[in-house]
């Protein structure tokens, strides 16, 4: 699959995405204390992107 023109540049990604990957929220959640290791993965809350 590929990405559209408007996110694309010279070396990559230029605009932030505001959609994060399962992983990535598990991550954000872990370091604000939100998610415990055993935790469910499904139905996670929702998070920003950290800047």
């Amino acid at each position: 699959m590929s990405q559209h023109k408007s996110l694309q540049g010279p070396s990559g990604i230029v605009r932030k995405r505001n959609v994060l990957k399962r992983f990535e929220r598990v991550e954000i959640l872990r370091k604000r204390g939100a998610w415990k290791e055993g935790d469910r993965v499904q139905g996670l809350r929702k998070t920003k992107p950290d800047v």
